[in-house]
């Protein structure tokens, strides 16, 4: 009777630390995204993200490391953003570009197609959409297919308020930001 006491508290005490871990993720994004802060996520590159290290930091880590930041003021959507460099999915290239306006984007899914040929992304791809928007990949992932003409996509909602892209019949997607 000792031992199935100890099993079941033992199973209490995990799910309590998880209620707990998933708490500490969720606050801190919701107070960030009510004063307009930026995650690294948001603001860098993939590129960026990657040569500064950050890929290799738990979700807890860099939740700790955004909110470190938000509180300090160091980050915010007025801050500078950098041009992704790189291969592009469909005509054209990356020039420089004002950020849009974030926070007046519906956190909705956005279903278009890519304009021109699609072989996958490589970590720096640009991709340029039926309806006008370009997106930029935000992530080094990298995903190799025979190459599309005019695709059909997805970009749907992400956590911290990440977007995420992926291609209507494979089942792969690559963290993007808008760029115009």
């Amino acid at each position: 009777m000792n031992s199935d006491f100890f099993s079941r508290l033992r199973r209490t005490a995990g799910r309590a630390r998880l209620a707990l871990f998933l708490t500490a993720l969720w606050v801190p994004a919701a107070v960030t995204a009510q004063q307009g802060f930026a995650s690294l996520e948001e603001q860098m590159s993939g590129q960026e993200f990657q040569a500064a290290g950050l890929e290799k930091l738990t979700p807890a880590e860099l939740a700790a490391l955004n909110e470190w930041i938000r509180s300090r003021s160091l980050a915010t959507l007025d801050s500078p953003r950098h041009t992704p460099s790189g291969s592009v999915a469909g005509s054209g290239g990356g020039d420089d570009y004002a950020p849009p306006d974030i926070d007046k984007m519906k956190r909705e899914p956005i279903v278009t197609r890519i304009n021109g040929t699609f072989s996958g992304w490589d970590g720096q791809t640009v991709f340029r959409l039926e309806n006008g928007m370009i997106w930029a990949q935000a992530d080094n992932d990298k995903f190799y297919i025979q190459e599309l003409r005019n695709p059909t996509v997805t970009i749907e909602p992400a956590l911290f308020g990440a977007w995420k892209l992926s291609v209507e019949g494979y089942d792969e997607d690559c963290r993007v930001e808008r760029i115009e």
